[in-house]
């Protein structure tokens, strides 16, 4: 399943660091899967592992490689092609399933680097005026009217968003000094959580997602949504693809107290997913998993927040067909709108998206993620830079959202349209939530903020679009 669709265009501002400086080192731990072997999802019945899971694995032909006992999963690999059917006569077991490396993000990015930028913004009137892209191209803001949430003192001061995706930039200047590094982990064997492939320039889905949670209010490039919150960069992925062990533990480690050794996340976004057919081998076991992990988290006190996917697909009305983690329970999945033609003055952001999932029975909530429904596509515009300079591409560019990006350089910016990018404007709302009821808040609770202040598109009530509607920021924290 498509979850970001990238345009071959990106900014790089001078950065406050010198150049080819390395992102700081993580130290993964809690358990990542390992090995070359093919490797397994292993249920216990009840939520619980066996105790003697170990032994009766290797009995099996395997070897056990993570127990994440909260949710009674484990991880094993093993070389033996008769495991499968081995393990599954284990005593205490709910089900066996062989693990499944999954493009979770869309892999065909396009991006082209637009040069330097090394003026300073000067200050403006209120927070976010004095961004470099602010006023210019930051439609999706003023969308979710979270300028007058800003005015309000709102900032998601004290939240902790997980983001668990692929390599985060966490040096970008946008970024810097908002990522908690000491929590942020990888679950991708030999990859700290801010590595990924690509050189400095190369485009980071991770960082793009993050800073439209969380880019600071720091006069320069963009703000995100929440821009005072901290990010937790987890990394379950790798140039888009991941197994399902690595995305569960980075569920069950995101939602874990850090009194517990977990990162102690209040919000977790998962702008990944991929649909699968119901009744296809294994399916029911590796659904069942990533539900115990986001049950979990809910449990934990912690919202999930996932993409609904971008292939256009009517999910009410498609047989057999199930989008992990979007449908997993307890999630909250996110559909994606964006103007037509803002760069020629169409300011009205709430068409859906081109390529956006939809159906009553799986979207919570829209969000803008962009859109890519202007013509002609060779039409050139421009929109202004603060304080002075204008940006210059094609007009149907200004239609996706702007947010930096780039996994080495400092200052690198995208543009990128998909729901990827409507999730964590979702996820910035309820870090706005959160911190207005005093630093916890429990998922029931952040869901129906969220659903109360909503605005209602398309049809009343219940929408197969919009969900409950577009979020609202100012009316969020009212």
């Amino acid at each position: 399943m498509k979850q970001s669709r990238l345009l071959p265009f990106v900014f790089a501002l001078a950065a406050c660091v010198p150049d080819g400086t390395a992102p700081v080192a993580s130290n993964p731990s809690f358990s990542a899967v390992a090995g070359s072997e093919a490797s397994y999802l292993i249920l216990g019945r009840g939520n619980k592992l066996p105790a003697d899971l170990a032994t009766r694995v290797s009995q099996a032909g395997g070897t056990l490689t993570a127990s994440i006992d909260a949710i009674g999963v484990a991880t094993a690999s093993s070389s033996d092609p008769g495991f499968l059917t081995k393990a599954g006569a284990i005593p205490g077991l709910e089900g066996v399933a062989a693990d499944r490396m999954v493009q979770w993000i869309d892999p065909r990015e396009r991006v082209f680097e637009a040069g330097d930028i090394t003026e300073d913004a000067a200050a403006g009137q209120s927070i976010g005026d004095n961004e470099t892209f602010f006023g210019g191209l930051q439609w999706s803001m003023r969308a979710i009217h979270a300028p007058e949430a800003w005015d309000l003192g709102a900032r998601g001061n004290g939240v902790r968003v997980a983001v668990i995706d692929g390599g985060m930039n966490n040096l970008h200047i946008d970024l810097n000094g908002s990522v908690d590094v000491a929590r942020s982990r990888s679950f991708v064997p030999g990859f700290n959580f801010n590595q990924d492939v690509g050189g400095a320039g190369a485009f980071s889905h991770a960082t793009h997602v993050a800073g439209i949670i969380a880019a600071q209010d720091d006069g320069v490039g963009t703000i995100g949504v929440a821009p005072g919150a901290t990010i937790i960069a987890i990394k379950a992925l790798h140039n888009g693809t991941g197994s399902f062990g690595a995305v569960i533990q980075g569920i069950v480690y995101a939602a874990t107290p850090i009194s517990a050794g977990g990162a102690g996340a209040n919000i977790i976004n998962m702008s990944l997913g991929a649909g699968f057919d119901r009744q296809g081998p294994g399916t029911a076991q590796l659904a069942n998993a990533v539900s115990r992990a986001t049950t979990y988290a809910y449990q934990q006190g912690v919202t999930v927040i996932a993409s609904a996917g971008n292939d256009a697909a009517d999910i009410d009305h498609t047989n057999n067909l199930i989008v992990v983690p979007a449908m997993s329970a307890h999630v909250i999945a996110v559909s994606a709108t964006g103007p037509v033609g803002f760069a020629v003055g169409n300011n009205n952001a709430d068409t859906p998206a081109s390529y956006t999932n939809f159906g009553q029975s799986a979207i919570a909530f829209a969000a803008p993620g962009g859109n890519d429904l202007y013509t002609p596509l060779t039409q050139v515009c421009a929109r202004p830079r603060f304080p002075s300079g204008s940006v210059v591409t094609n007009c149907f560019v200004f239609d996706f959202v702007i947010s930096p990006g780039s996994l080495g350089n400092t200052g690198g910016y995208f543009f990128a349209e998909g729901t990827s990018m409507a999730a964590p404007h979702v996820a910035g709302v309820a870090a706005l939530i959160i911190e207005k009821s005093g630093g916890f808040m429990h998922p029931a609770w952040v869901l129906a903020a969220l659903r109360a202040s909503a605005d209602d598109l398309g049809k009343p009530g219940n929408d197969a679009f919009y969900g409950a509607g577009r979020v609202n920021a100012l009316r969020a924290v009212q």
